[in-house]
């Protein structure tokens, strides 16, 4: 094989990934991402990043963790 990873886990802090770790994991070559967010614009954001970069949205998974407030947990799988 290529010796690269088959998957990045992320979970990054409510500001997102950003630009920058995005192209880090896009540039490794790295197949699937696992993409946790806790804040709805920072995700939205962080994906349409990973789309720029040729990553494809295979499925997002919501989950209230904390009910009884507006937080959630959001999950997605891309693929490349």
């Amino acid at each position: 094989g290529r010796g690269g990873a088959d998957v990045a886990v992320l979970d990054p802090p409510r500001s997102g990934a950003g630009r920058e770790v995005v192209a880090q994991l896009a540039g490794a070559g790295v197949p699937r991402v696992i993409h946790i967010g806790c804040e709805a614009a920072a995700f939205a954001r962080d994906i349409g990043l990973y789309r720029a970069a040729g990553y494809t949205v295979e499925q997002i998974r919501v989950f209230d963790s904390f009910p009884l407030t507006h937080h959630v947990e959001c999950v997605a799988l891309l693929t490349r």
